[in-house]
């Protein structure tokens, strides 16, 4: 029976609100064998089209009306003759409407001091509805961020609408259905904090970036039974006050509730409009919104030497408390939040000047209380003010709302809890935006994590809107020679050293080329590489325009200038050291990135781009070998660092000869290591496929199972719940490496996802899945076996349907089952060399295994 699973439109299945034409996607699910699509047809209103095609099937119709539902009826036929029917619905947006409401702010509001943030300004407006409404939608967003109520119930499941974007070229509106709320008496409320346009923000503490206050932006649509229409938008008409419950709320230092304020009570004035500055594009939400997620109990707690109750909620995470209270008036209970424990208390000496503290000060009796514009990267709770009796506390998790798609368990226990920390890594960090940390006065969005991290990514979760939103801000951020800013969206810190370098910078900048690349590989829609082309071309001449200055002969491809992060938080040495390896990550990253853009442009049909591009990273890697190897394949003038030969082996730079050479010189230092992890950002996603991918399988599963620092696996050792920043984030004797002494300012974050970029190798080296084509269209499942291990199984839902590789080790027996989406095709690797051909269905093969002297 042939069915239709996962239908969507603009990558979402139910709620889709667009100002953009719509595309289309869907798989496919059938009990026969080698399934193949014959033919899809959709139709919306008199518009037809008949594909063959399953991902972002474009819109070509007539022009969509705004503010108007639309019906999508897709109708599928396979090559059995079986027939299979499936309707969507979502609604268009503005689209080319402006708002017709007014900015408004609280006018007598002056926003002077420096290093905070504003104190947060409440909006209402009441209104009356004497005839029955048939709809009441609410378009809304805000300069800061901002928590919509109608009759004092929350609008919505959002956290820090509108989202975090490239303000001053794009800013989103949130939609809102709030039909069934609607009273004949009704008060609408907004609370409007700082967030990252005007609150303290960076290292710095940079504020009013993009506006010197808070404004809103308001307009509620009102449909009545009787066919007439209301519009209800901001104006001066509204009301403002600064006297409402919350008193504070900032990212870093948390918020300050006071629940004894009636807001009835409070001194409102009439709104004022608000002249901003900046002209962003507003555009219907396009990113995925912030929602609550995974909920927490608390697994033990205890009173601390100095008095507080420590709460341990088992895992480390972003997210915020939600508390039910027996308080008296006026009592004042305060929580501070902290990612481990030193000698029995909160450390948070990492969270440098960042507070993560929530200060309540209760009304009587009963009450319960949960942060709202804020959140924190913790574990560990402490309470001063109110004893364990009077409180029952619990949190949750918030962080994109992404589905889950992917997958990996094996036989090992610390490996399995290795995935976990992964995926924690991810979700404490996708909080709107791909962030380093979630707890201390950072929490910012630097590219060189996520470009090096894309793959595990996308192979855990559906990322297709929150890339996008994403990348939409690189391109708009992109500097005019080309260079890529170290976080996007971009915010300067002047005062701290300018961190926008106007300057390209390896592998930070090269998120432009490797997430979308990532993206395509996963979810196999082309348009995500057409619409980033041109972005791609223009970052890649600007690290051959750095690479080629001042230089002569083959050193024009050796990128030395001006700015690298090099072999950035490696176990040996501080920032100096990892900076100075900068040519040698610099000159890998350009034969990288124009490798890579070969195959794009080949995949964009553009030849002549392909040809040159290919030739760039021929010649890189070619100055590569000759200059800075010698010979024998071997690090020249230099100490030897593991990264320095990971990155031309992963990255296919060298040349047969030499790269056996490479990859022995690699191996040998590996093994003079006792096999620890010597890499830094660049090398750490790489290092096991440089090892097992030639000829060192052995090496490279020592390598992932060690557990003594520096490794993965110690950081499992040491009860960690997520990944660290650093490999020596907490040393063998228990104490922490804060980076007081090596040039990072104190940096050291228990929850950091880029070397959970290890994940990569576990999916497609251990379970064995890789796509060839992207989004799984063809894919290999090709596992390596080794480490002891007796089992792995990894499934992750594709753009085609679920693929699973499940592979076990049965006596002298290797059998594996795997499972094939429906209009796909699998190449599936036995140990032995054979390879079977496989269309969509489930398979079972067995094969004889040679026994092996068991290392592990």
């Amino acid at each position: 029976m042939l069915k239709i699973n996962n239908f969507t439109v603009n990558s979402m299945s139910e709620g889709c609100v667009t100002d953009e034409l719509p595309r289309f996607s869907f798989s496919l699910e059938s009990n026969h064998e080698n399934v193949v699509l014959k033919q899809a047809i959709l139709t919306i209103d008199d518009w037809v089209t008949e594909t063959t095609d399953q991902i972002e099937i474009p819109y070509t119709g007539p022009t969509l009306l705004p503010f108007t539902e639309y019906t999508v009826q897709l109708k599928v036929t396979d090559n059995y003759g079986e027939v299979a029917e499936k309707e969507l619905s979502f609604e268009t947006g503005k689209m080319s409407e402006s708002f017709k409401a007014k900015w408004i702010t609280f006018g007598d509001y002056q926003f002077k001091e420096k290093k905070v943030s504003p104190k947060p300004i409440y909006f209402r407006r009441k209104f009356s509805c004497d005839k029955k409404v048939k709809k009441a939608h609410l378009y809304s967003t805000a300069l800061g961020i901002y928590e919509a109520k109608l009759n004092d119930n929350k609008i919505g499941l959002d956290y820090f609408a509108p989202g975090f974007t490239s303000y001053r070229n794009y800013l989103q509106y949130q939609t809102y259905d709030i039909t069934e709320d609607i009273q004949a008496e009704n008060e609408l409320q907004f609370v409007v904090a700082g967030g990252w346009a005007v609150g303290a923000f960076t290292y710095a503490r940079r504020n009013r970036v993009y506006a010197k206050r808070q404004a809103l932006l308001s307009e509620l649509h009102l449909e009545y039974e009787d066919g007439s229409k209301e519009v209800i938008g901001t104006d001066s008409s509204w009301q403002v006050t600064m006297d409402g419950n919350m008193l504070e709320a900032e990212f870093y230092n948390g918020e300050i509730f006071d629940a004894t304020v009636n807001m009835q009570k409070s001194r409102w004035s009439d709104a004022s409009l608000e002249n901003v500055k900046i002209k962003p594009q507003i555009l219907a939400q396009y990113g995925l919104p912030v929602r609550a997620q995974e909920e927490f109990q608390p697994i033990s707690h205890f009173k601390s030497k100095s008095g507080v109750w420590i709460y341990d909620f088992g895992q480390n995470f972003a997210g915020i408390i939600s508390a039910k209270i027996n308080g008296k008036l006026d009592q004042k209970i305060t929580i501070k939040h902290a990612e481990i424990l030193m000698d029995g208390e909160l450390f948070t000496e990492p969270l440098r000047t960042a507070k993560q503290e929530i200060v309540y000060i209760c009304k009587e009796g009963e009450q319960n209380y949960s942060p709202s514009l804020t959140y924190m990267g913790f574990r560990y709770i402490g309470i001063r003010g109110i004893e364990p009796e009077n409180i029952q506390i619990t949190a949750k998790a918030l962080y994109s709302d992404m589905k889950e798609i992917g997958d990996f368990e094996c036989s090992n226990a610390q490996l399995n809890q290795l995935q976990s920390n992964i995926k924690w890594g991810a979700k404490s960090n996708f909080v709107d935006v791909p962030t380093d940390c979630p707890q201390r006065d950072e929490r910012m969005p630097w590219t060189g994590d996520i470009a090096l991290f894309g793959r595990t990514a996308a192979y855990n979760f559906n990322t297709r809107r929150f890339f996008d939103k994403w990348l939409l801000d690189v391109k708009a951020e992109q500097n005019p020679g080309g260079g890529i800013p170290v976080t996007v969206p971009l915010v300067r810190v002047p005062t701290q050293g300018e961190i926008m370098f106007p300057m390209a910078v390896d592998h930070w900048g090269d998120a432009c080329i490797l997430v979308p690349w990532a993206e395509y590989l996963a979810r196999g829609d082309v348009g995500i590489l057409r619409n980033m082309y041109p972005t791609m071309k223009k970052y890649v001449k600007a690290c051959e325009f750095w690479a080629k200055l001042f230089s002569v002969g083959k050193r024009r491809r050796i990128w030395l200038l001006w700015h690298h992060y090099g072999d950035w938080v490696a176990p040996e040495g501080g920032l100096w050291t990892w900076m100075s390896r900068g040519r040698f990550t610099g000159t890998a990253s350009l034969a990288n990135t124009s490798r890579l853009l070969s195959q794009i442009a080949s995949i964009l049909g553009e030849s002549e781009d392909a040809a040159y591009y290919r030739k760039v990273s021929e010649e890189t890697s070619d100055a590569y070998q000759s200059i800075l190897l010698d010979k024998d394949g071997r690090i020249k003038g230099k100490k030897e660092f593991q990264t320095g030969y990971v990155l031309p082996l992963y990255y296919e730079m060298l040349k047969d000869k030499t790269k056996k050479q490479t990859a022995g010189h690699l191996a040998r230092i590996v093994r003079e290591n006792n096999h620890h992890i010597g890499t830094g950002f660049p090398g750490t996603p790489y290092i096991l496929f440089a090892l097992a991918d030639n000829g060192y399988v052995k090496d490279a599963y020592k390598m992932l199972l060690k557990d003594t620092s520096p490794s993965w696996l110690f950081e499992i050792k040491a009860g960690a719940t997520t990944i660290w920043e650093r490999w020596d984030a907490l040393r063998e004797d228990g104490t922490s490496n804060t980076g007081a002494n090596d040039g990072t300012n104190g940096m050291v974050s228990f929850n950091h996802y880029a070397a959970g970029a290890v994940g990569d190798f576990m999916y497609r080296r251990i379970a064995g899945i890789e796509s060839i084509t992207g989004g799984y269209k063809t894919f290999k499942i090709d596992p390596i076996i080794g480490g002891g291990l007796t089992y792995a199984k990894a499934e992750v839902e594709t753009a085609f349907g679920k693929i699973q590789s499940l592979w076990k080790i049965e006596g002298n027996q290797f059998v594996i089952s795997v499972q094939v989406p429906v209009n796909s095709t699998c190449y599936l690797h036995m140990p032995s060399g054979v390879i079977e051909e496989l269309g969509s269905g489930e398979y079972c093969f067995t094969e004889h295994k040679e026994e092996e002297k068991d290392e592990f």
